[in-house]
Protein backbone atom coordinates (compact mmCIF):
# COMPACT_ATOMS: atom_id res chain seq x y z
CA UNK A 1 0.00 0.00 0.00
CA UNK A 2 1.35 3.76 -0.84
CA UNK A 3 2.08 6.26 1.25
CA UNK A 4 -0.65 8.16 -0.34
CA UNK A 5 -3.44 5.65 0.30
CA UNK A 6 -2.14 5.43 4.37
CA UNK A 7 -2.85 8.81 4.83
CA UNK A 8 -6.01 8.52 3.29
CA UNK A 9 -5.26 11.05 0.19
CA UNK A 10 -5.02 9.59 -3.85
CA UNK A 11 -2.48 11.28 -5.40
CA UNK A 12 -4.88 13.13 -7.53
CA UNK A 13 -6.01 15.09 -4.08
CA UNK A 14 -2.74 16.58 -3.99
CA UNK A 15 -3.45 19.79 -4.95
CA UNK A 16 -4.30 22.39 -3.21
CA UNK A 17 -7.58 24.30 -1.28
CA UNK A 18 -8.52 27.91 -1.92
CA UNK A 19 -10.82 28.87 0.25
CA UNK A 20 -12.97 32.34 -1.33
CA UNK A 21 -15.95 34.04 0.16
CA UNK A 22 -16.85 36.94 1.45
CA UNK A 23 -14.96 38.70 4.09
CA UNK A 24 -16.81 37.57 7.09
CA UNK A 25 -17.26 34.48 6.04
CA UNK A 26 -14.22 32.44 7.96
CA UNK A 27 -11.65 31.70 5.37
CA UNK A 28 -8.97 32.29 7.81
CA UNK A 29 -10.10 30.86 10.70
CA UNK A 30 -11.57 27.70 9.34
CA UNK A 31 -8.36 27.64 6.97
CA UNK A 32 -6.27 27.36 9.84
CA UNK A 33 -7.85 24.50 11.38
CA UNK A 34 -8.61 22.90 8.18
CA UNK A 35 -5.38 22.75 7.45
CA UNK A 36 -4.21 21.71 11.02
CA UNK A 37 -6.68 18.66 10.24
CA UNK A 38 -5.53 17.50 6.68
CA UNK A 39 -1.74 18.21 7.98
CA UNK A 40 -1.12 21.02 5.09
CA UNK A 41 0.90 24.02 5.26
CA UNK A 42 -1.63 27.35 5.49
CA UNK A 43 -1.27 30.68 3.46
CA UNK A 44 -2.84 33.92 4.14
CA UNK A 45 -2.83 36.26 1.05
CA UNK A 46 -3.66 39.08 2.81
CA UNK A 47 -0.62 38.03 5.53
CA UNK A 48 1.67 38.25 2.59
CA UNK A 49 0.46 41.45 1.25
CA UNK A 50 0.53 42.98 4.54
CA UNK A 51 4.39 41.90 4.70
CA UNK A 52 5.44 42.55 1.60
CA UNK A 53 3.86 46.46 1.64
CA UNK A 54 4.68 46.53 4.92
CA UNK A 55 1.41 48.07 5.88
CA UNK A 56 -1.97 46.91 6.82
CA UNK A 57 -4.36 45.89 4.25
CA UNK A 58 -6.43 49.28 5.56
CA UNK A 59 -3.79 51.87 5.09
CA UNK A 60 -3.04 49.98 1.96
CA UNK A 61 -6.28 50.83 0.60
CA UNK A 62 -6.84 53.86 1.94
CA UNK A 63 -2.95 55.43 0.91
CA UNK A 64 -2.71 53.82 -2.70
CA UNK A 65 -6.83 53.07 -3.66
CA UNK A 66 -8.70 50.00 -4.48
CA UNK A 67 -7.15 49.78 -8.22
CA UNK A 68 -3.34 49.60 -6.77
CA UNK A 69 -4.60 47.29 -3.86
CA UNK A 70 -6.20 45.13 -6.28
CA UNK A 71 -3.03 45.09 -8.56
CA UNK A 72 -0.81 44.55 -5.63
CA UNK A 73 -2.79 41.89 -4.56
CA UNK A 74 -2.77 40.23 -8.21
CA UNK A 75 0.81 40.33 -8.00
CA UNK A 76 1.34 38.53 -4.72
CA UNK A 77 -1.20 35.74 -5.66
CA UNK A 78 0.92 34.70 -8.52
CA UNK A 79 3.74 34.90 -6.62
CA UNK A 80 2.55 32.38 -3.94
CA UNK A 81 3.98 28.87 -4.11
CA UNK A 82 0.52 27.00 -3.88
CA UNK A 83 1.44 23.31 -3.85
CA UNK A 84 -0.64 21.66 -0.75
CA UNK A 85 -1.32 24.40 1.06
CA UNK A 86 -4.41 25.47 2.20
CA UNK A 87 -4.89 28.88 0.85
CA UNK A 88 -7.11 31.73 2.55
CA UNK A 89 -7.45 34.50 0.30
CA UNK A 90 -8.63 37.53 0.16
CA UNK A 91 -12.57 38.35 -0.40
CA UNK A 92 -11.77 40.80 -3.43
CA UNK A 93 -9.39 38.34 -5.19
CA UNK A 94 -12.11 37.05 -7.27
CA UNK A 95 -12.42 40.72 -9.04
CA UNK A 96 -9.18 40.05 -11.26
CA UNK A 97 -9.63 37.00 -13.86
CA UNK A 98 -5.65 36.52 -13.55
CA UNK A 99 -5.61 35.67 -9.92
CA UNK A 100 -8.28 33.43 -10.05
CA UNK A 101 -7.19 31.41 -12.73
CA UNK A 102 -3.56 30.62 -11.02
CA UNK A 103 -5.63 29.77 -8.25
CA UNK A 104 -7.78 27.29 -9.87
CA UNK A 105 -5.10 25.98 -11.94
CA UNK A 106 -3.08 25.14 -8.70
CA UNK A 107 -6.04 23.84 -6.22
CA UNK A 108 -9.29 23.28 -5.75
CA UNK A 109 -11.71 26.43 -4.83
CA UNK A 110 -13.77 26.22 -2.32
CA UNK A 111 -16.51 28.83 -1.50
CA UNK A 112 -17.66 29.49 1.91
CA UNK A 113 -20.72 30.91 2.06
CA UNK A 114 -23.05 33.04 4.33
CA UNK A 115 -26.41 35.06 4.14
CA UNK A 116 -25.94 38.36 4.35
CA UNK A 117 -27.16 39.35 7.42
CA UNK A 118 -24.96 36.18 9.13
CA UNK A 119 -21.93 38.72 7.15
CA UNK A 120 -22.86 41.40 8.86
CA UNK A 121 -23.46 40.56 12.61
CA UNK A 122 -19.52 38.55 12.14
CA UNK A 123 -18.20 42.12 10.70
CA UNK A 124 -18.08 44.99 13.58
CA UNK A 125 -14.74 46.70 12.49
CA UNK A 126 -15.98 47.59 8.84
CA UNK A 127 -13.75 50.63 8.55
CA UNK A 128 -10.76 49.14 10.04
CA UNK A 129 -9.96 45.12 8.81
CA UNK A 130 -9.45 45.94 5.08
CA UNK A 131 -12.25 45.46 3.10
CA UNK A 132 -11.75 46.54 -0.26
CA UNK A 133 -14.89 48.51 -0.91
CA UNK A 134 -15.51 51.38 -3.93
CA UNK A 135 -15.61 54.41 -2.97
CA UNK A 136 -19.16 54.90 -1.35
CA UNK A 137 -19.93 51.26 -1.89
CA UNK A 138 -22.10 49.76 1.11
CA UNK A 139 -21.23 45.93 2.00
CA UNK A 140 -24.96 45.27 0.65
CA UNK A 141 -23.66 46.51 -2.68
CA UNK A 142 -20.25 44.90 -2.40
CA UNK A 143 -22.13 41.68 -1.41
CA UNK A 144 -24.18 41.93 -3.92
CA UNK A 145 -20.84 42.54 -6.87
CA UNK A 146 -18.90 39.91 -5.58
CA UNK A 147 -21.42 36.77 -5.14
CA UNK A 148 -21.83 35.87 -8.96
CA UNK A 149 -17.93 35.76 -8.94
CA UNK A 150 -17.41 33.58 -5.88
CA UNK A 151 -19.98 31.04 -7.79
CA UNK A 152 -18.29 31.66 -11.28
CA UNK A 153 -15.22 30.58 -10.19
CA UNK A 154 -16.10 27.55 -7.44
CA UNK A 155 -15.11 24.22 -7.61
CA UNK A 156 -17.34 23.72 -4.16
CA UNK A 157 -19.58 26.00 -2.47
CA UNK A 158 -20.11 25.04 1.56
CA UNK A 159 -23.01 26.31 3.32
CA UNK A 160 -21.40 27.49 6.55
CA UNK A 161 -25.08 29.25 7.86
CA UNK A 162 -25.05 28.84 11.44
CA UNK A 163 -21.86 26.88 11.63
CA UNK A 164 -19.13 27.50 14.11
CA UNK A 165 -15.51 27.14 12.89
CA UNK A 166 -14.89 23.53 13.44
CA UNK A 167 -18.23 23.00 11.64
CA UNK A 168 -17.28 25.07 8.89
CA UNK A 169 -13.88 22.90 8.95
CA UNK A 170 -15.97 19.99 8.89
CA UNK A 171 -18.29 20.92 5.89
CA UNK A 172 -15.60 21.53 4.10
CA UNK A 173 -14.23 18.16 4.51
CA UNK A 174 -17.03 16.62 3.57
CA UNK A 175 -17.24 18.43 0.53
CA UNK A 176 -13.72 17.72 -0.74
CA UNK A 177 -14.22 14.20 0.30
CA UNK A 178 -17.71 14.11 -1.99
CA UNK A 179 -15.89 16.18 -4.68
CA UNK A 180 -12.76 13.76 -5.03
CA UNK A 181 -15.40 10.48 -5.09
CA UNK A 182 -17.04 12.71 -8.58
Amino acid sequence: MSDDKLFGQEPDQKRGIVLIGMPGSGKSTVGVLLAKALSRPFIDTDLIIQAVQGMRLQDLINSKGLDAFLAIEETCIAGIQVGEAVVSTGGSVPLRERSMHFLKNEGIAVHLELPLDELRRRITNMDSRGIALAPGQSFDELYDERMPLYKKYADITVNCAGLDHEGGVAAVQAALSAYSLR
